[in-house]
């Protein structure tokens, strides 16, 4: 630390931290670790459109085969809601009752974690298994959770102008989905649109009433059949090897080769008494592709014209990043072109959620670039070039030590974490100003004085108001990080990540913009400095320091400002006016901000 000269004031905190460091050689390897911290956070950290919000939801499927929608409401449905609205946490239980089956949707509240909720809904179930009558026929509840992981951030659509069925489609979108399953950070490839295979039964009712079955014998005996069990353990010298009997209905030859029954003394085959045919499914969900207006030059002049189509949904795992996972995703398709994906089967890509979280994501960051060089010029006018350097270093070594602590504490790149940047800009450079100003003033008093004397009193000067500045203004912001409900999770990145910021610019203010001071200041001899203006400042710096000191002195002199000059009068009227408008149009500009972000994305969950 630097001796404190007889004749002047101790230093406080700020002007020791000051005198410590700006000799010191652990303070540029500090310096270049916060800059390689924030290179590396911006590199790792996942790039998304949205906050990701824990919102964890559960659907809860109940099997009631047979049973009509009214029955599987009253005896199932209804008792299911009261059930599960014991759990702790619950924000909505409501469900949906359609013939053979019920579904009710338990919805969490948020902010409660995901294995945790999980764990409470199935101990609730498992506690209550008595909820349905003995007998009634009711399956066993099956938990299958939700969450903002499951919305796909990549949707191909496969498609042909050919006229290809939505049942070959199907077969070569099922053929890329384990394909698609390489990719790393992928966690659901699924098809979604295509019919599904499967055995066709046709009863021929002559037949069967000559055969003397039923179609109940039939149902039973097809069950019967398409069922695997152990039926016993073979032991052959010491080793046990267990022995099914049974097996599973592979092919429709397999099911036409069933036999169901007897007549005159002769087996009765299911192909005897129907018609057996492999082929599609019952068609649940279709999916349909029309080319977009200004596409017929290269889709071959088919604009306008709807064609049958299936499209591959890739969901990512939680915390992986969306533009590395949908950019791997893209690349694969684009290898399995004319090979897996025939010539002619087109593929069009309908969601691509990564492009869209980077390209605002990149746009942010221009923004945030634009507004720290806005910042840099602005300071280069008013107090010289090596001064705008040091500033732009300190904000530079800010934001990326603030990238690197909003990584550490779980954010993600998105609109609101970047607009946190965005927003606290103004406030993030005022502490490295303050004490690069005041340094520069004390320069001017004292023209002949080392600047490393200078620099701890300069910053111990302003050090205090800085430090109490900093904490007020997080005070401000601070709470905003404890709103309950969608809204608190969705905004927390601006307080948390503004608040990180602040702290981390006073910290830099006082310990890297000493040592910056004196590396970049160190050709400027005292003689040079009083010559700049050791009295009137001169240049841009002489201008400002005229005008703003024509519009405070009225205040402070003893003169009334009445007996004022009518130039002065005119001046501070002007200033007054001015600050008026900038102050309204500050509140307008924060206005359509506030109004141009999303803030109601509860729809986005529902």
């Amino acid at each position: 630390m630097e001796p404190v000269r007889s004749g002047e004031p101790a230093l406080g905190i700020s002007g020791r931290i000051a005198a410590t460091f700006q000799r010191n050689a652990i303070t540029p390897l500090l310096a270049l670790v916060l800059l390689l911290a924030g290179l590396f956070a911006a590199a790792i950290t996942p790039r998304e459109e949205e906050p990701q919000i824990n919102v964890t939801m559960a659907n809860v499927l109940i099997p009631f085969p047979g049973a009509s929608a009214e029955d599987v409401e009253k005896l199932v449905a209804s008792p299911a809601e009261q059930v599960l609205s014991q759990v702790t946490g619950i924000e909505h239980v409501y469900s949906v009752s359609r013939p053979g089956s019920a579904m009710v949707t338990v919805q969490f509240k948020v902010g409660v974690p995901r294995t945790e909720a999980l764990v409470r809904l199935r101990d609730t179930i498992d506690a209550n298994r008595d909820w349905l009558p003995v007998g009634l026929g009711a399956g066993d509840p099956i938990v299958k959770p939700r969450g903002i992981d499951d919305v796909p951030i990549v949707a191909a659509t496969l498609w042909s102008k050919d006229a290809r069925s939505a049942e070959s489609l199907e077969r070569i979108a099922r053929s890329l989905e384990h394909e698609l399953k390489r990719v790393p950070g992928t966690r659901e490839v699924k098809t979604i649109g295509g019919p599904g295979r499967a055995v066709h039964v046709w009863l021929d009712a002559p037949r069967l009433r000559g055969a003397g079955l039923s179609v109940d014998a039939l149902v039973r005996s097809l069950q019967g059949a398409n069922l695997a069990l152990p039926s016993g353990t073979l032991y052959d010298h010491g080793e046990a090897v267990v022995v099914e009997t049974g097996g599973f209905l592979r092919s429709a030859d397999d099911v036409a080769e069933l036999v169901v029954g007897t007549h005159d003394g002769r087996p009765v085959h299911l192909r005897d008494v129907a018609r057996i045919e492999y082929g599609a499914a019952p068609g649940e969900r279709f999916v349909w592709h029309m080319p977009a207006a200004g596409g017929s030059a290269a889709h071959g002049g088919e604009t306008g014209r709807v064609h049958p189509a299936v499209t591959l949904a890739v969901t990512k795992k939680p915390g992986e990043n969306a533009v590395s996972v949908s950019q791997g995703v893209l690349a694969q398709l684009d290898r399995l072109r004319n090979t897996m994906i025939p010539e002619d089967v087109e593929l069009s890509v309908t969601r691509d959620y990564g492009e869209t979280a980077r390209d605002k994501a990149d746009k942010l960051i221009q923004k945030l670039i634009f507004a720290t060089l806005s910042v840099i010029v602005l300071v280069a006018f008013a107090l010289g070039w090596r001064e705008a350097l040091i500033v732009g270093g300190a904000v530079v070594l800010t934001l990326a030590a603030t990238l690197f602590a909003s990584w550490a504490w779980g954010f993600t790149l998105n609109r609101v974490s970047l607009f946190a940047l965005i927003f606290s800009i103004g406030i993030l450079v005022d502490d490295a100003i303050v004490v690069v100003e005041n340094i520069h003033r004390h320069r001017q008093l004292t023209p002949g004085k080392p600047l490393a004397e200078i620099v701890p009193l300069a910053v111990d000067e302003v050090g205090g108001p800085t430090i109490l500045a900093t904490l007020t203004v997080i005070a401000a912001l601070l709470p905003m990080a404890f709103v309950s409900g969608l809204m608190g999770p969705y905004m927390s990145p601006i307080p948390i990540n503004s608040s990180m910021g602040m702290l981390l610019s006073l910290a830099i203010a006082f310990v890297v913009t000493p040592w910056l001071v004196l590396r970049l200041s160190a050709k400027v001899t005292g003689h040079a400095s009083a010559g700049h203006g050791g009295g009137q400042a001169r240049g841009i710096a002489g201008l400002l320091q005229r005008v703003f000191g024509a519009l405070v002195r009225p205040f402070i002199e003893s003169q009334p400002a009445a007996r004022a000059p009518r130039w002065r009068r005119r001046l501070l009227a002007l200033g007054v006016l001015v600050g008026l408008i900038a102050s309204v149009a500050l509140v307008g500009v924060q206005a359509v901000i506030l109004k141009m972000l999303p803030f109601d994305n509860k729809s986005e969950f529902q």
